[in-house]
């Protein structure tokens, strides 16, 4: 390939490689030619040009095929275009001829095209620069296009478009020959053809006046004709070109219309010629044809296409015509269905309201923003009540003439159930933003509509109901009301049949909407419909004429109840089982009694009572599986049966009293079936044969006398068939109105009437409207269904005789009926084999798998391709299910031998499609032997060029070849592509389905190959450029499924090998797809976008920002017309969202901006923030639109004065210029969830972009940095904007995301204000978004988050203000209020548990705000008062003024705390019942608790979940801080009684119900309990889904109880209870294990441990008074201790485990196992050391819990473990702290050493070895090696000094560890560092100073030589400050030595001291240059002179005097510091005292 990339064609190369590649080859260079000539230099083109010319002029006469022509006549006319002009008219001559030469030969055909296309493309691009050439060319073609065939008239039609683009109003002169020409092609048999003369037409409609002005009729007649028999791809070009030239005449273009001056049409001439064709067809007018025939009904293709061109129409006009003209325009709509002609049978009624929904759909809910939708959804509400008005008359004035009074009637449910739909439709996408249109009483919405309900016509009342449930569903508020309201209509018109059924559908369809409202309804209402319905039943007997409306209301309304879900159901269900029984009778007698009775009335009445029945049963089974036990079905079955009985005898029934019984039959038989698939069949295993009877004979039609097909066929063939069956029409946006034209029975005719079931069920996914198919066809559907959930199940015989009996029928059956049946049971045999696959079950014997391949092989040849297609699935299903090698073999030998020897189509495609179906199902493996033999066969098939039926089959059917072959297929890749590229560039681009398939082939191919296209090898190179050029050859094919495929072969070839995909082609590609009118294309691309954007989404912006840049240079304007503004593609994905309903599309478009969000957002900050932020300001900016009307009309008027280029911009343009709608509230949600996002993002990114200071300092730095916190402002703004809008699931989003801004920034500092923050000056917005959240009428969910955000505001500590703080904190105390009022408020709206979500909200806010209030009191307490003002200089104004005092909020909130602690208890206890085990079920209380109702308990827990953690944590601490509350239990006591339900509920436990049974000591324990087990329930099991913050709650909760004395002695007293709670935390860390949460573990184990040792030491206390000798403690005598019993155990366990966790090298098994790796010393993190050192301290504190026996079995371990740490952790810092582990550990020795228990007699002996052994450790792990080079030795040095000081008598006398001991000092004074050398100067005058005799001895002896030596050597040759320190520490030894030192030995002593102090002085002359460390030794030595010269006078002197060079020295220093002292008088008086005291302390004291 890379062979064909250079600016000339290769042709030594061309002619090296066989022939079959060239075309390939040549393809290949003329795709690069295209990329290269418009980058390349212009004279290097011309240098080329007329070789260049020769070669492609070459190739025109090389029969290129399609692709290749297209190209290179786009090659051609841009190589003009560059260079020179002087040859093309040269060269356009040679194409003229060769269209005019007369060879008609299929080979020279290609040839023919290549010039035509030629001709097209050298007009398009360089058009008025040809000159006056273009008559000739145009006859040229013209004359052409008569003899061409269809490939050739294609296009010349296309050229003729592109020469008319060109030229533009140039070719004036030609426009009516072409017009003519073409005219008559519209239609042509070839669709591809009447395709292309649309195209043509639409393009020369731009400047050809005549078509819209005098020849409109004529255009609009042509195109009906054009419908009449088309294929989709033709309705969408002729309806796109009947509705712009339709727009056109009504708005002409004014370029146009200045030239020559027409005559405009009016909007009610447009609109009468388009109704023409809605309601005559093509027909025209009076042909003589239809009078002969009276009035046919018109061609629904033709319907269609004209409902596709009103929509063009519409959109072309733009959406502010549409506001403008919406009055007429849906007055003109709404009389098309109640035309006659458009209504005269059901089923085309129903047609023709499908029509007008979908054209009102796709004109109001995509041209018109919200602000429009509400004028329309008004317009539309008057539309209905000036309808019902008419009816009203009609009704009431029964007693004229009638006949056409009821001819009204029916044509006027028709537009209501129009309007009625488009209303429900366009409130539920406004959603609450419709909540001014219900509150507006001059609109009166809700009683025009309620009004319908009422309407005579079924339907419309239906429709009315339904509208109801989308007003619900939109307004949740309304819900309750509505059925109150409905429900006391019922009851108030009893005696009106229309009320009775309308008020009851209504309701049915209000409790069918409950499950999307997320609130609910109060479970009261349940109850009333309950009873409504009973009432309705009884009385149905009651009075004949209401009889049938009461008993399908009563049913009905039992039916809807079931939906709410078994929480409610599970109340009425006694009651429903009674009722269901009471329906059907008892026993055989009783039937075969009742066939004798009754009339033909009363059966009716019976059976559409059973019929309900059955309804209500199969809404039971389906709503409320949970309460299906068996005993439950076996009830259910008696009803059941008896309907099966009673089937049998209907037949006599219906003879004996009429065929109007037929319809209630097959209900009963609709509803039985339906119910029967949904339970298990085991149930009624003993009716099978009945069953089985009555289901075959309903498919089979055997008592069915017309054609009834089943509509399922189609959903039981696989998906991946579409293209085959033409369902991928299921896929586009017409979708609802091409269902008319599919082949099968009433197919599309979905409607309410036919099943008002549908009120009340879950709408079917992908629909918008419940659309139940006519009774006819559901019934057969519903056999079908529960034909497959039978068949498993019975037995091989009756499965043989069953399909011997479906053979019979085929062959009985003749014509069109052999079809029916035939796919009837197709479609049954395919359901019955997935039902066999999905239970794993077998076929059957041979005799049963022989008839059913019979049956199946005989369909593969079969006429009807859907039958064909149906028999290829059976097939490869059957192979699945018998999965015998033989019998798949056997099948796949068949179908080999019927294609080698089968020449027609039929045949040929179904054995083709047969054997794609078993490799489908069999997989690769299963059918491997096969492959080759198919794979050969196929590939020939596909290349048969005279069928391209036969081509598409084969194609398909290799695709699922080489999708199910997976590895096993690489063999076949090669031949496979070179097939399919071969294909590709020969075949005629308008066999679209041969494409597809070669699409869906490329991409099984790219699949099969996978990962290994990243390769470089020679063969897979080759692959690679194959599939990119495939890919190329499809995307530049003109069928949008065609342009699909290539995106997703080129987005699989992106998965695999992303580096070869060029992305800056695909981009654009895929940008300019957005915008396309195919929905798949759109779908397509936005899913290719997703996963580029997943990697590269910086790339693709780029990509799709430089598209825009081009689209805006006119010089490159390649009239793509393309959105793509400054806000790049995520401005038109934005867009996307507000027009686009497509769940899946929506969802990538999502996912696609979330990925850009991810990789782009940080960087491009602010443009995401104001994408963000344009999107959420359209909520407040919606009535922008309304001043920019007013403007136009003036223009309309003024007009005239204008020249025509302002005309033509002010009418043509605008709706580009303005965005099509504002955004809707959906995607305004979607705008907040990504500003939330965004700092999140922003958090996880750098956390400058959240400190104002480094954000400005850095954008000074550098002005390109984007920082967060520099848009605050705007972030706040957008979550106001959120927060306050009408839209409820906006408002929460809003809320979450001020939640969010305020966590994230409430610590930033203010830095131009110090002390204060930045989010201060926002309070006011803060409180305005809450405000509204807090009203009256907001839903629960949205107060409950409102609440949240109040806490987290109040907590955050940002209000300094009192006064703001309080207008926040008055929002909580409001919804207090509401929170006391108790259970029953008579104004519910929604259900209970939505009360207690917001009950238990405000509770937790509470909680929360209490918890901090008390930290920061906490705080202030500890916090030393500060002396007021220190600083006044610097505070001018602000600063004290406004700092809260650190109580006020708790004065806020202690007035409510009474209260709150009531609540809150009450609350814990509610929720401690309720997380008990199922099994205590019986145990709750029967009537709820304090704020759940036991109706709404399973809801209830969830909320219960989410707030019970803070309330625990507020109630800790309320009870700690009271005292367990017993101050004020009393009066607490007396307020509550007074107050209500609640409150007195909440407190039962305690005093309040009989003071005198429960003492306070009770009261508390009852707290306590309720508390701990709270606790540690939760801990035992926290729910992986647990928030974090939840556990953090209850252990800071649990520590903060056992800051309470009671608690303590509680938990002491029950050591039991203790130890449980340590064994649980235990278990927490094990699986919870973030060290925060470990810290605070660690904290309440240590408080358990205190309380056991207070407890112990009291005991003991009072035990040693008695007894001298207590051993009170765990372990007692023996020193065991019972692991589950005792405590000590239990700490230990836990704590060892956290240590072993952060040091595992304490584990001694890990570090001797031979995979450790060798362990290398580092630092702890801060958190983990802080953990250790707070473990370390508690397992100093162990041993005091145990007798002394007990605390040698424990310290042996402790001390290990305290070892171990220090070890561990003792290393050098830089900066010599001592790390918190190691001080701790060094406390810890201490505690041990000095514990009471080394005095004990009994254990003296062990305890002195225990302290040695663990000496001599330290010792070990403190002598110096090369492995611990930072090893800290003064920390080693004081743990050794310890020893010595505490344990002293033990030591001395060990030699080895005197010793040892003596070594590591002598190392620390030897050391270089001058810090060690000060330290243990430091440690050793300790030591001296310590009263044991021995041990100063010891160290005197082996020390003091040493340091006099070291202190001597110092001399002059300081440096430093901390050398200088060492020296002083030093010094102070030896005096402590000399002090010590008896009289007679002082002289000696200080003989060492004195000279060595005397040495340091300076001379005289050194004074001044003395560096200052050497002048302070110097201070320091004279200082101790003078100051030790007066203690030992005597000895003093003599030493000086021996030695008379000291006693110079000395006084010369003396002399010199007095003079220097008297000098520095005056300068030190300024100065304070500096003391001379160590510069370094150690942490904590051990000593």
């Amino acid at each position: 390939m890379e062979l064909a990339h250079s600016l000339l064609l290769n042709e030594e190369s061309l002619a090296q490689i066989t022939e079959a590649k060239r075309p390939v080859f040549i393809f290949e260079w003329l795709r690069f030619l295209d990329k290269v000539l418009v980058a390349a230099n212009k004279v290097d083109v011309k240098e080329k040009q007329k070789k260049l010319v020769e070669q492609l002029t070459g190739l025109i006469s090389s029969a290129p095929g399609p692709p290749t022509r297209k190209l290179l006549a786009k090659n051609m006319a841009t190589l003009y275009s560059i260079g020179d002009t002087f040859t093309v008219f040269q060269t356009l001559d040679k194409c003229n001829d060769l269209i005019k030469s007369k060879d008609d030969t299929s080979a020279y055909l290609p040839t023919k095209l290549a010039a035509v296309s030629c001709v097209g493309a050298f007009y398009e691009k360089m058009g008025r620069m040809l000159g006056s050439s273009f008559p000739e060319t145009i006859n040229n073609l013209l004359k052409a296009l008569k003899s061409a065939e269809s490939q050739g008239r294609g296009e010349i039609l296309l050229s003729l478009q592109k020469v008319l683009n060109g030229l533009g109003g140039a070719a004036a002169s030609c426009h009516r020959d072409i017009y003519k020409n073409a005219r008559s092609l519209l239609t042509d048999r070839s669709m591809s053809v009447r395709c292309a003369v649309a195209r043509c037409l639409l393009e020369l409609q731009n400047e050809a006046v005549f078509m819209w002005t005098t020849e409109l009729e004529n255009v609009a007649t042509l195109c009906f004709k054009a419908l009449e028999g088309s294929n989709y791809g033709v309705r969408v070009a002729v309806s796109k070109l009947l509705g712009t030239v339709m727009a056109t005449a009504l708005m002409p273009k004014q370029a146009a219309v200045m030239r020559q001056n027409v005559k405009r049409a009016t909007l009610d001439e447009v609109l009468e010629l388009m109704s023409t064709g809605f309601l005559r067809g093509g027909s025209g007018f009076l042909k003589s044809g239809e009078m002969l025939k009276g009035g046919g009904s018109v061609s629904r293709e033709v319907r269609v296409g004209v409902t596709q061109a009103y929509v063009v129409f519409v959109t072309t006009l733009g959406g502010q015509w549409l506001e403008r003209n919406f009055a007429t325009f849906l007055s003109h709509v709404l009389d098309l269905v109640s035309h006659p002609r458009a209504i005269q049978t059901h089923v085309e009624a129903v047609y023709s309201r499908r029509c007008v929904s979908f054209l009102l759909r796709a004109t109001l809910g995509s041209l018109l923003g919200e602000k429009a939708q509400i004028a329309a959804t008004k317009e539309i509400s008057q539309a209905i009540s000036k309808q019902m008005r008419a009816v009203e008359a009609v009704v009431n004035d029964a007693n004229s003439e009638n006949k056409a009074g009821a001819a009204d009637i029916s044509a006027s449910q028709h537009v209501m159930v129009c309007a009625l739909k488009e209303l429900g439709s366009l409130v539920r996408s406004l959603s609450a933003t419709a909540s001014p249109l219900i509150q507006e009483p001059s609109i009166g919405l809700l009683e025009t509509v309620t009004s319908v309900l009422l309407h005579p016509s079924m339907a419309a009342r239906l429709a009315a109901a339904w509208c109801l449930r989308c007003i619900v569903v939109a307004l949740p508020y309304q819900l309750t009301p509505l059925l109150d309201r409905c429900a006391e209509r019922i009851n108030n018109l009893k005696t009106s049949p229309e009320a009775v059924g309308g008020y009851s559908f209504a309701m049915a369809a209000l409790l069918g909407g409950v499950h999307q409202c997320p609130l609910g309804i109060p479970h009261a209402k349940g109850k009333m419909v309950v009873s409504i319905a009973e009432d309705l039943l009884r009385t149905a007997a009651q009075n004949s004429r209401l009889s049938l409306q009461r008993t399908q209301a009563g049913w009905l309304l039992l039916g809807a109840l079931m939906t709410l879900g078994p929480s409610l159901v599970r109340y009425h269900l006694p009651k429903m089982l009674l009722l269901w029984r009471n329906v059907f009778p008892r026993s055989q007698k009783e039937l075969e009694a009742e066939k004798a009775r009754g009339d033909s009335f009363t059966w009716q009445v019976t059976l559409e009572g059973r019929a309900g029945a059955l309804c209500a049963m199969r809404s039971f089974v389906a709503h409320c599986p949970e309460l299906l036990t068996e005993d439950v079905i076996r009830r259910l079955m008696t009803p059941i049966e008896c309907a099966m009985t009673m089937m049998s005898h209907i037949p006599s029934v219906i003879k004996a009293h009429g065929a109007h019984l037929k319809a209630s039959a097959a209900m009963v038989r609709l509803r039985l079936y339906d119910i029967l698939a949904l339970l298990p069949p085991k149930t009624y295993e003993g009716s099978f044969n009945a069953l089985l009877r009555e289901l075959v004979a309903e498919f089979t039609l055997t008592d069915n006398s017309a054609n009834t097909t089943t509509s399922l066929l189609r959903s039981l063939c696989h998906y991946d068939d579409s293209v085959l069956l033409g369902s991928w029409l299921q896929e586009t946006d017409h979708k609802s109105i091409e269902d008319q034209l599919q082949p099968n029975s009433a197919s599309g005719s979905g409607a309410l009437e036919h099943d008002p079931s549908s009120i009340y069920l879950r709408v079917p996914v992908g629909e918008a409207i419940p659309g139940p198919l006519p009774l006819g066809v559901s019934v057969i559907d519903a056999s079908v269904a529960l034909f497959g959930v039978v068949f498993p199940h019975v037995s091989f015989k009756h499965r043989l005789q069953m399909l011997d009996h479906f053979a019979e029928c085929i062959k009985q059956a003749k014509g069109v009926r052999q079809q029916a049946v035939q796919l009837n049971i197709f479609t049954a045999v395919l359901s019955a084999l997935k039902g066999l696959a999905e239970n794993k079950s077998s076929l059957g014997p041979e005799e049963v798998r022989k008839s059913a391949l019979a049956l199946v092989m005989g369909a593969l040849d079969n006429p009807n391709p859907i039958l064909r297609c149906a028999a290829g699935e059976a097939l490869g299903r059957m192979a699945q299910v018998v999965g015998e090698a033989t019998f798949i073999a056997r099948m796949a030998q068949f179908s080999f031998d019927k294609l080698k020897s089968a020449r027609d189509v039929v045949s040929r495609t179904g054995h083709s499609l047969a054997l794609g179906c078993l490799h489908r199902y069999v997989g690769g493996i299963g059918s491997g032997q096969h492959l080759k033999t198919s794979v050969s066969i196929l590939l020939a098939l596909a290349q048969d060029g005279t069928s391209h039926e036969v081509q598409t089959w084969a194609l398909h059917s290799l695709a699922l070849i080489v999708d199910s072959s997976g590895p096993m297929y690489r063999g076949y890749v090669e031949p496979t592509l070179s097939l399919v590229l071969t294909l590709l560039l020969t075949v005629p681009p308008s066999h679209t389905e041969v494409h597809q398939c070669l699409g869906r082939c490329l991409g099984a191919l790219i699949t099969t190959v996978g990962p290994e296209l990243q390769g470089n090898s020679a063969t897979i190179s080759t692959i690679r450029s194959s599939c990119l050029v495939g890919c190329a050859i499809m995307q530049d094919h003109s069928d949008s499924l065609v342009q699909a495929a290539a995106i997703s072969c080129l987005q699989q070839l992106h998965m695999f090998a992303p580096r070869h995909v060029n992305l800056s082609s695909l981009v654009p590609c895929l940008c300019v797809h957005l915008c396309s009118s195919h929905l798949l294309l759109r779908r397509a691309a936005v899913a290719c976008l997703r996963q580029l954007a997943q990697r590269e989404a910086a790339e693709v912006c780029e990509y799709a920002m430089s598209l825009a840049k081009k689209a805006g240079d006119p010089k490159d304007s390649t009239g793509i017309n393309l959105n793509i503004t400054e806000t790049g593609l995520e401005g038109v994905l934005f867009g996307m969202l507000d027009r686009e309903t497509d769940k899946k599309l929506c969802s990538d478009i999502h996912d696609t901006l979330g990925h850009m969000l991810s990789s782009l957002a940080v960087e491009k900050l602010s443009h995401w923030l104001k994408l963000c932020k344009d999107v959420l300001a359209a909520s407040t900016e919606a009535g922008a639109a309304v001043p920019l009307q007013v403007g136009k009309e003036e223009d309309l008027e003024k007009k005239d004065e204008m020249d025509d280029d302002i005309m033509f911009t002010a009418l043509g343009e605008d709706d580009k210029s303005m965005p099509s709608v504002a955004p809707r509230w959906v995607t305004r949600v979607f705008a907040a969830d990504c500003l939330c996002r965004i700092i999140l993002l922003c958090e996880n990114a750098d956390k400058v972009h959240f400190d104002l200071a480094a954000a400005r300092s850095a954008k000074l730095k550098n002005p390109k940095d984007d920082l967060l916190v520099l848009h605050l402002s705007d972030l706040i703004r957008m979550a106001f904007m959120a927060a306050t809008d009408h839209s409820n699931q906006l408002r929460m989003a809003g809320l979450q995301a001020l939640e969010d801004i305020i966590k994230k920034f409430a610590a930033v500092p203010e830095p131009e204000f110090p002390g204060h923050v930045i989010l201060e000056q926002y309070q006011a917005n803060v409180g305005a978004a809450l405000r509204p959240a807090f009203s009256q009428d907001t839903p629960s969910d949205i107060t409950a988050k409102a609440c949240q955000v109040c806490s987290t505001w109040i907590g955050s500590g940002v209000v300094s203000d009192l006064n703001d703080l309080r207008r926040v904190h008055n929002l909580l105390v409001s919804s207090l209020d509401k929170v006391q009022s108790g259970k029953g408020s008579s104004s519910q709206l929604y259900s209970e548990s939505a009360t207690t979500m917001e009950k238990l909200a405000v509770l937790k806010a509470w909680a929360e705000v209490y918890i901090v209030a008390m930290k920061i009191k906490k705080e202030a307490e500890n916090k030393p008062q500060k002396a007021v003002k220190s600083n006044e200089e610097e505070e001018d104004d602000f600063g004290a003024a406004d700092v809260l005092p650190p109580d006020s909020l708790i004065t806020l909130v202690q007035p409510e705390l009474p209260t709150l602690n009531h609540l809150w208890l009450a609350a814990l206890k509610d929720y401690a019942l309720l997380t008990l085990p199922a099994e205590f079920a019986s145990q709750l209380p029967s009537d709820g608790g304090a704020f759940y109702t036991p109706e709404t308990i399973d809801t209830a827990r969830l909320h219960y979940r989410n707030s019970w953690a803070p309330i625990l944590h507020a109630v800790a601490i309320w009870l700690n801080s009271t005292g367990f509350g017993l101050s004020d239990l009393s009066e607490d006591m007396a307020t509550n009684l007074q107050r209500g339900p609640t409150a007195a509920g909440s407190s039962q436990p305690s005093s309040s119900t009989s003071p005198a049974s429960k003492t306070q000591e009770d009261v508390v324990k009852d707290k306590i309990h309720l508390l701990l087990g709270v606790s540690i329930e939760f801990l035992c099991f926290p729910r992986p889904e647990e928030p974090i913050e939840h556990v953090t709650a209850c252990l800071q909760a649990l520590r903060t109880l056992l800051d309470s004395p009671c608690v303590r002695t509680h938990i002491a007293e029950d050591q039991l209870l203790g130890v449980e709670l340590l064994n649980v935390l235990h278990r927490l860390l094990l699986t919870r294990g973030p060290p925060s949460v470990q810290l605070q573990v660690t904290g309440v184990v240590r408080e358990t441990i205190r309380a056991a040792q207070d407890y112990l030491q009291e005991q003991r206390r009072a035990k040693c008074k008695e007894d001298a000798e207590c051993l009170l403690g765990e372990g007692g005598d023996t020193g065991g201790l019972v692991p589950g019993k005792s405590l000590v155990f239990a700490a230990m366990e836990l704590l060892v485990f956290v240590l072993v966790r952060h040091l595992p090298q304490l584990n001694s098994k890990v570090m001797d196992s031979p995979s450790h790796m060798p362990y290398k010393p580092q630092q702890l993190p801060e958190e983990s050391a802080r953990l250790v050192a707070a473990t370390v301290t508690i397992l100093a504190n162990l041993p005091s819990l145990c007798s002394p026996d007990g605390s040698m079995t424990i310290q042996p371990t402790i001390l290990f473990l305290i070892t171990g740490v220090l070890k561990e952790t003792a290393e050098k810092t830089a900066d010599n702290q001592v790390p918190p582990p190691v001080s701790a550990a060094l406390q810890g020795i201490k505690t041990i050493i000095t514990s009471p228990m080394a005095k004990v007699d009994k254990t003296h002996k062990e305890w002195t070895a225990l302290i040695r052994s663990t000496l001599a450790s330290v010792l070990e792990y403190s002598q110096p090696d090369e492995s611990k080079p930072n090893m800290d030795e003064v920390s080693m040095l004081t743990a050794i000094t310890l020893f010595l000081l505490s344990a002293g008598a033990e030591i001395v006398g060990v030699t080895s560890l005197q010793n040892g001991c003596m070594k590591r000092f002598r190392n620390a004074l030897n050391s270089s560092d001058p810090w060690v050398q000060a330290k243990c100067y430091q440690l050793l005058l300790s030591v001296f100073q310590h009263s044991n005799r021995a041990l100063h001895r010891m160290t005197s002896t082996s020390l003091a030589p040493l340091m006099v030596e070291k202190l001597k050597a110092v001399g002059r040759s300081r440096s430093s400050n901390t050398e200088l320190l060492a020296v002083q520490e030093g010094i102070k030894v030896l005096e402590t030595l000399v002090a010590m030192g008896e009289e007679q030995n002082r002289v000696q002593l200080l003989a060492l001291l004195v000279p060595t102090l005397i040495s340091y002085l300076l001379d005289e002359n050194a004074f001044t240059s003395a560096p200052t460390a050497s002048m302070g030794l110097h201070e320091f030595a004279l200082q101790d002179l003078m100051r030790i010269g007066p203690l030992y006078p005597s000895a003093f002197k003599t030493v000086i005097g021996a030695a008379p060079e000291l006693k110079s020295r000395l006084e010369t220093a003396i002399r010199a510091s007095q003079a220097s002292s008297k000098a520095k008088a005056a300068a030190r008086l300024a100065q304070p005292t500096v003391q001379a005291a160590p510069t370094i302390k150690l942490k904590t004291s051990f000593f």
